[in-house]
């Protein structure tokens, strides 16, 4: 991976910091690109899993959403392993829940 990871430092309750990990576009491809075919991974799991990587506390969901809806416009990535048909999300995803149902199932 050529890009180099932005972490902001956040507070988080009265006393403390968090490092956020902001993605990039390609970050979040390249995570799902990873993720298990045929199988409805978790979102907050792939977010964990960037932050980890990265070494931050977490990674922005905002940012990873916004990414995500872009992704599914332009086909660059399986953002239908991650995106849960059943959720109001999936309704930004391009083509939608029925969308990515079609997609999990040819995945298998």
């Amino acid at each position: 991976m050529d890009e180099l990871p932005v972490i902001k430092t956040r507070r988080k309750g009265r006393s403390q910091t968090q490092s956020m990990l902001i993605p990039s576009e390609g970050m979040v491809a390249e995570a799902l690109r990873a993720a298990p075919p045929g199988q409805l991974s978790d979102l907050a799991g792939l977010r964990r899993a960037l932050a980890a990587r990265h070494g931050a506390d977490a990674c922005c969901p905002v940012t990873t959403q916004r990414h995500l809806v872009r992704i599914s416009q332009d086909g660059s990535a399986p953002f239908w392993r991650v995106v849960d048909p059943d959720r109001p999300f999936a309704r930004r995803m391009a083509g939608g829940p029925d969308r990515i149902r079609e997609r999990l199932a040819a995945d298998r």
